[in-house]
């Protein structure tokens, strides 16, 4: 395809692969400030996501719901996709903390300094920018933290209905 690094990680639904530049990873402890093994944790989950919205043809709705949309239209369904993303994560969270019991204390602090350091908001801001909501494809940094809590607090993938939220 025509991925670049620069995009950071990303799902491929032609191929149903997640692809991950490492030095991603870098830029999200030095440049963004949130370090951790469970901060890179969020973020492949949250790809994951990607995964189980398209096998459970959510994609493709989103996406077929974006023809012949305005740009901030297609903007807002994104950002309602990856905000069920972010949901997704915190749901395998709970149960990575409730099967598994593989999280340690700091865990979920991790995924929520990962989950603000990637919000619209703060990437716009950092780069300069004023921050414009409607430019929004990935939702602000406090929806984000809060869509990635209501999947982890619930451990429900019905809880991540974001299409159907009426306040994100």
């Amino acid at each position: 395809g025509k991925a670049q690094s620069a995009m950071g990680p990303f799902y491929c639904p032609a191929d149903h692969k997640v692809y991950l530049d490492l030095s991603f990873f870098d830029e999200l402890h030095q440049r963004f400030g949130a370090p951790g093994d469970f901060a890179q944790a969020y973020v492949i989950a949250h790809e994951v996501g990607h995964h189980v919205q398209t096998l459970t043809g959510i994609s493709a709705q989103v996406q077929a719901a974006g023809r012949g949309a305005s740009k901030a239209q297609v903007n807002a369904l994104s950002v309602r996709q990856e905000l069920q993303a972010d949901c997704f994560a915190g749901v395998w969270a709970n149960h990575a903390r409730r099967y598994a019991g593989i999280l340690e204390p700091g865990d979920v602090e991790e995924a929520m300094r990962a989950a603000a350091a990637v919000g619209d908001d703060t990437l716009q801001r950092s780069a300069g920018r004023s921050v414009v909501p409607d430019a929004f494809t990935h939702g602000s940094s406090e929806q984000r933290m809060r869509w990635f809590n209501i999947g982890f607090e619930t451990g429900s993938v019905e809880a991540c209905d974001t299409f159907k939220a009426a306040d994100l």
